[in-house]
This record gives C-alpha cells, structure tokens and sequence, in this order.
C-alpha cells in the first residue's frame, strides 16, 4: 500500500459522532424507540459510542446491539444466509439505527438489513456512517453521516479506533490492501 492521508484525527471524529448524536435525537423527537444497531466490528464500536454521546446529552440509555452481516452478504453462498440463525437482536417495531464506519458499495448495509428483517420488523431503518466514501452498487443513502469524502474506486478508506487499533483516526491510502 502507498502513501497514507489522514482525513480525521480523534477530535475531528468525537466532534462528528457528536454531531451525529443531535441529528439522531432531532429526527427521532427524542430516543423512544430507538435502537443501536452496530455492524462488526468498527460499527458496533461507532455505535456504542453514539449511545454514550446519547445518554450524554439526553440523559437516556439507549439500547446498543451488534449486528455480524457476513453470511447474509450477496457474494458468498446464499444457502449460508438459508442456515444462519436469525440475530439475537430486539428490533421488532423499534425505530433502529443501523451504524457502519464507512459506506462503500452499499453491499454490506444490504447484507445487515437482511440480517436484521430475519430478527423481526423494525418501525424504521435510518444508517449512520462515519464515513461515506461514494461508489454505491446499491440505491442506499446513509441518514446520518460523520465525514463526506470523495475517493477513487482504486483509494482505500481506513478508520482506526482506539478499542482495537489503539488510536482514533481515519486515513485514505492509495492503492488496494
């Protein structure tokens, strides 16, 4: 891989999920309802994080799930989606909000709603992304959205966070991984 740009440091992010909490709570009217639902691994992070910057400015816990969406993704088998449990995740006529690091394709928002559909029917499904890179395969638009960043299909877009890579950050890298 090349050359490294960083986009975001940790202020720039904390700012963004800050921001991103208000819109939450100002489309919402509120959090009655409201469920977190974070994709694995980075997402699920993003996700509780969003809910302590809830709980901050709201005062009210929000509940916060983790969402795997590999086996429902549409280029693997599709019989491993035929013979995946459904999630264990309460969204039946909850007004969820399905969180990713970076929106891309659209192919693994794809794969999570159909995850999620196999837990129950949500009242609504509104996506936040950190980061919304373009490119969409897909007619999916993200609700709420931390940083907008125009990037060449051959660019990469990688978010780090403290929990698992011991540093805040998002940098767009030339070239593929």
């Amino acid at each position: 891989m090349a050359q490294k740009t960083q986009i975001m440091d940790e202020a720039a992010m904390r700012r963004s999920l800050t921001r991103m909490a208000h819109e939450i709570l100002e489309r919402n009217k509120g959090l009655d309802d409201v469920v977190l639902v974070g994709i694995v691994t980075r997402g699920a992070i993003l996700a509780e994080r969003l809910g302590r910057k809830l709980f901050e400015i709201e005062g009210q816990r929000v509940p916060c799930h983790r969402l795997d969406p590999r086996p429902y993704r549409d280029d693997r088998d599709r019989s491993v989606a035929a013979d995946a449990p459904a999630p264990e995740i309460d969204v039946a006529d909850r007004k969820v909000i399905l969180v990713d690091d970076v929106l891309y394709t659209g192919r693994t928002v794809r794969a999570a709603l159909d995850a999620m559909m196999r837990a129950g029917r949500a009242r609504c499904v509104q996506l936040a992304a950190l980061v919304d890179r373009g490119h969409r395969e897909l007619p999916i638009r993200p609700d709420f959205v931390g940083k907008n960043v125009p990037t060449a299909r051959d660019e990469q877009v990688i978010v780090r966070l403290a929990e698992v890579d011991g540093v805040d950050g998002v940098w767009i890298a030339e070239g593929r991984a």
